[in-house]
């Protein structure tokens, strides 16, 4: 195959040579443009999605350890205290004891609150701490009040099962 190749480039003449040289070349550098040009279409397309998805891939590994964390806790012991107590307890160190408008306990695994206006961030700390005891948020229905950041609600709060 070679020398089919090496007898034909030899039966054509200098010029003949020069022009085929010159338009392969030609042809080569106008392949690899086009490559190029299309990798880096493809590049600009691709990076805002790379971006994503490694803040994906951040929050799922802080997901991730929160979840083992949470995991790694002891389970709550049998003869823990009344859940009422529990939740009355953690609203007054979250400083949510002016909001406290009812506590009600339809059985020994549940808990229904309301609140009147207390800031949203107290409330957030407030379901965090109870988490932190092995009590979850059940239900919940909360108003946005008329002052921003402050919120009234009803949450129902139940002991989680080991």
């Amino acid at each position: 195959m070679r020398a089919r190749l090496r007898k034909l480039w030899n039966s054509r003449a200098p010029r003949e040579r020069l022009v085929i040289a010159v338009l392969a070349a030609i042809v080569g550098v106008a392949l690899y443009l086009a490559l190029v040009q299309s990798a880096t279409r493809a590049h600009q397309r691709l990076t805002p999605a790379v971006a994503a998805l490694r803040a994906q891939s951040a929050l799922l590994e802080q997901q991730a350890a929160e979840f083992e964390r949470l995991r790694s806790l002891p389970a709550a012991p049998a003869g823990q205290a009344d859940l009422r107590t529990l939740v009355q307890g953690q609203v007054g160190s979250a400083g949510l004891s002016r909001a406290l408008v009812r506590i009600d306990a339809p059985n020994a695994d549940q808990v229904q609150v309301v609140f009147g206006a207390m800031p949203f961030t107290d409330w957030l700390a407030l379901v965090s701490s109870l988490q932190l005891q092995r009590v979850r948020l059940d239900t919940c229905r909360i108003e946005v009040a008329s002052t921003p950041g402050v919120v009234s609600g009803a949450p129902t709060f139940t002991r989680a099962k080991p």
